[in-house]
């Protein structure tokens, strides 16, 4: 089992996980990030970091969130790691209560 970043991370990036990630497992891309599964070891300590909710066990992600499991992995091997916590992106507290917005997702 890995830990899965889901739709409310999509246009606010929030980084607070990433600092308590003992493996690095975060990578980064353009407004959203996701675990690399090879890499997380399911230790869950970014779960109560996340300031929007979006990380969930593999096995906890819910029903209309099931696709982020397969992006989580095909978007992990081609995004950088991100080790630092950085400032969420400029907009982001007028997107962290938006849902349905894998349409606003940049890969």
């Amino acid at each position: 089992m890995t830990y899965v970043v889901t739709e409310s991370c999509i246009r606010c990036k929030y980084t607070d996980c990433v600092d308590v990630c003992p493996v690095d497992c975060f990578r980064e891309g353009p407004n959203f990030l996701v675990i690399d599964p090879d890499e997380c070891i399911d230790c869950a300590v970014c779960v109560p970091e996340c300031p929007v909710n979006a990380i969930y066990a593999e096995d906890d992600v819910p029903g209309d969130q099931q696709a982020f499991i397969k992006l989580n992995a095909d978007l992990s091997p081609t995004w950088d790691s991100i080790t630092k916590s950085k400032a969420g992106l400029p907009d982001a507290d007028d997107w962290k209560d938006v849902k349905n917005k894998l349409d606003q997702l940049i890969k």
